[in-house]
């Protein structure tokens, strides 16, 4: 046990037995009891001094058979027949220690067996009160620190699964991203240069958002247009790029790399399969409390819907890890001609 909880613990003991001396000298007092001060102060110094010492006897007991651990169906028949026992012993502590010290008791012309019951009975209007308030304190510290450790231990977990998504995620981008400069490198050297220029810039920004949770939208939206300039490097006139952004949403958090992930699955899935190549639109907008991006792109979802590619798995998964259960991502075909995949984050923010 901690220092600190130690040293509460003993305020606690002689706080409460002094004031339950102090409580029967107020009794003893309006009552007009025939009782002197002397014997009266030996009569509760004998109760504190045994309370303190059966229940502190009673508190080792409890954690050395872990009665603290049981559930309370099963630790609340323990503590009774525990309750019992440390009544009774204690009423023999004060009795003993009235005999052997001679001392004058208002119970001395009653037998030893009515004795023993009324120490009992009266040591128990004390004793139970101390067994409920230590076992139910300890309950209530073992369930909040059961919820906190499930907390942590559900904050480790999402840290992983995190980690687990984006070491799948930035491999696939980089793979596709080189060789779209390997197509470059025989056919326009100069080109080629440009486009290393670009993934230079988008490397670095990918390394620096790995640290993060969440980066702001303007800075993923810059990630995406170096990417798209290094793809219209390799598809020319066959890439259309059109943005549509509310500048109020630049400063909204986003998880790092999800935007320039669904924008390369419209290339690889969409542009790129089309002969004539397409349009990709990126907008960002507030629509009912969310913070809404959508990616529109030529062509036809062909099996994208069931998953294939690890980037549409990992955005769901990331949405809810980070946002939550309102945060929501669904991709669709529009028209027969388009795909539009949608992200809506709630404005308020991380959960």
């Amino acid at each position: 046990m901690p220092k600190n909880s130690t040293k509460y613990y003993w305020w606690c003991q002689i706080g409460g037995w002094s004031s339950i001396a102090l409580i029967m000298i107020f009794v003893a007092s309006i009552s007009d009891q025939k009782v002197t001060t002397a014997t009266l102060a030996q009569q509760l110094g004998i109760i504190v001094f045994s309370g303190i010492l059966i229940t502190h006897l009673f508190r080792l007991v409890i954690q050395k058979l872990n009665w603290l651990l049981l559930p309370i169906e099963k630790a609340l028949p323990k503590l009774v027949i525990g309750v019992l026992v440390v009544c009774i012993v204690n009423s023999l502590i004060r009795i003993g220690i009235v005999q052997f010290f001679n001392l004058p008791s208002s119970k001395q012309k009653l037998d030893f067996a009515k004795r023993l019951l009324g120490n009992t009975l009266e040591t128990g209007f004390f004793i139970i009160p101390w067994t409920l308030i230590y076992y139910f304190y300890h309950y209530i510290e073992k369930s909040r620190k059961q919820q906190f450790d499930t907390l942590k231990l559900e904050a480790l977990v999402k840290e992983l699964e995190l980690k687990t998504i984006k070491s799948h995620i930035n491999p696939h981008f980089i793979f596709n991203a080189l060789n779209s400069i390997r197509a470059l490198i025989d056919e326009n050297p100069n080109r080629a240069r440009n486009a290393i220029t670009e993934l230079s810039n988008i490397l670095r920004s990918s390394m620096q958002a790995e640290k993060l949770e969440t980066v702001t939208f303007e800075k993923e939206l810059n990630i995406v247009k170096d990417y798209l300039a290094l793809e219209h490097i390799r598809f020319e006139d066959r890439l259309q790029i059109e943005y549509d952004i509310d500048e109020e949403t630049l400063s909204q958090p986003i998880p790092p790399m999800m935007l320039q992930t669904l924008v390369e699955n419209a290339i690889k899935h969409g542009i790129s399969k089309q002969v004539k190549g397409g349009h990709v639109k990126i907008i960002s907008d507030f629509r009912n409390q969310f913070h809404e991006l959508v990616i529109q792109n030529t062509g036809r979802l062909n099996g994208v819907m069931n998953g294939d590619g690890f980037g549409l798995t990992s955005t769901r998964n990331r949405l809810q890890l980070v946002f939550g259960p309102k945060a929501n991502f669904d991709i669709k075909e529009v028209n027969g001609e388009m795909v539009e995949a949608v992200v809506k984050i709630p404005i308020e923010g991380a959960k």
